[in-house]
């Protein structure tokens, strides 16, 4: 079974329920998460992203920095390559390509562990907005929430709104600075 068609039977289960078996019963109440909305506006996600930048910042300045002494090695073996001689030549070219190479590692090992270090962030991130979807539909009486995988579904049931509204408050008595981030490993 697909993830699409089991998403389509739990709401058809859901909804199936929805209706009062007697007038005892209390209606079931259903509502809906934009997941990747709450990932993009949550105040959490953005101090998230701000720590991985600030934790970031040093080694793309230190990149940036070889680039352009990479390129001033590049203009000098250009401007005096024909007038240097032979071995000095060599000894520059050969200068250049360690450059580039020790350059081209740097920028792949800071590729590799800003993206290892953003999908720690975003797991802890998305285990932090399944518990606040979770507590709220818990104090708001809700028998069943969903998420991913919904084609359609009426704004009357979609509590993203008040989901966000509850991460916002979270954020704002937990205080707005982020929590440092861990450093990633320098090699």
């Amino acid at each position: 079974m697909t993830r699409l068609s089991l998403c389509g039977w739990v709401v058809a289960a859901a909804l199936a329920l929805a209706v009062p078996l007697s007038s005892a019963q209390a209606q079931i109440k259903i509502g809906v998460v934009n997941v990747p909305k709450l990932l993009e506006e949550a105040p959490q996600a953005k101090m998230a992203m701000q720590a991985l930048q600030d934790e970031f910042a040093p080694r793309q300045r230190e990149i940036i920095a070889a680039q352009n002494d990479l390129k001033a090695k590049e203009e000098r073996l250009k401007r005096d390559g024909a007038v240097m001689a032979e071995n000095e030549r060599r000894a520059a070219e050969k200068e250049l390509r360690d450059s580039q190479r020790e350059l081209a590692r740097k920028q792949n090992e800071y590729v590799e562990d800003l993206n290892l270090r953003r999908n720690e962030e975003i797991n802890k991130l998305q285990r932090s907005l399944l518990l606040e979807v979770q507590a709220y539909a818990r104090s708001a009486n809700y028998s069943l929430v969903v998420g991913d995988g919904v084609l359609y579904a009426d704004e009357s049931i979609d509590i993203t709104a008040q989901v966000l509204n509850a991460l916002q408050a979270r954020a704002k008595s937990s205080g707005s600075t982020p929590t440092p981030a861990k450093p990633a490993p320098k090699q």
